[in-house]
């Protein structure tokens, strides 16, 4: 039976920086693998309809894990909504995930709902894995780094 994984996280960086951390390639290839991991981006186009596509390699071992899908939703810094497709035959099937930012007094609420996550992947691997991302979002878009 498919998993769904809910997250919830509350970051002292706007709405607009949080959302700018998903769309923008450079910076989901900086914090959304998780530890021990590297990613590449092959296309990326965050409009409805527009599609993405990526991978995680695996930095010990070299095996590396592609990934693809379509944008359903996009309403900037507000709500992202995808279905993600592995290429891997033995993960079949789509995850729907459904990222929302909201203001609130000391920065971001962001939430993230992933439905549909394959068997062979286990809830908590997953939940540990996003754990990793996560802290490495926070990092990223709290950074208080003045211009010079």
């Amino acid at each position: 039976m498919p998993s769904t994984i809910r997250l919830h996280r509350v970051m002292r960086a706007p709405c607009e920086r949080v959302y700018r951390a998903f769309i923008d390639p450079d910076a989901l290839v900086k914090w959304m693998p998780p530890n021990g991991f590297t990613a590449q981006i092959e296309k990326m186009e965050p409009r409805e309809g527009g599609g993405y596509r990526m991978s995680f390699t695996n930095f010990s071992t070299g095996q590396r894990h592609a990934f693809g899908g379509e944008y359903l939703e996009v309403v900037e810094a507000e709500r992202l909504r995808y279905v993600d497709r592995f290429d891997a035959p033995e993960l079949t099937g789509e995850m729907e995930v459904t990222i929302t930012f909201e203001n609130v007094s000391v920065g971001t609420e962001l939430r993230i709902v992933q439905e549909g996550v394959p068997d062979l992947i286990p809830p908590e691997a997953c939940y540990l894995g996003w754990q990793e991302s996560l802290e490495l979002l926070k990092r990223l878009v709290e950074a208080d780094i003045p211009d010079e």
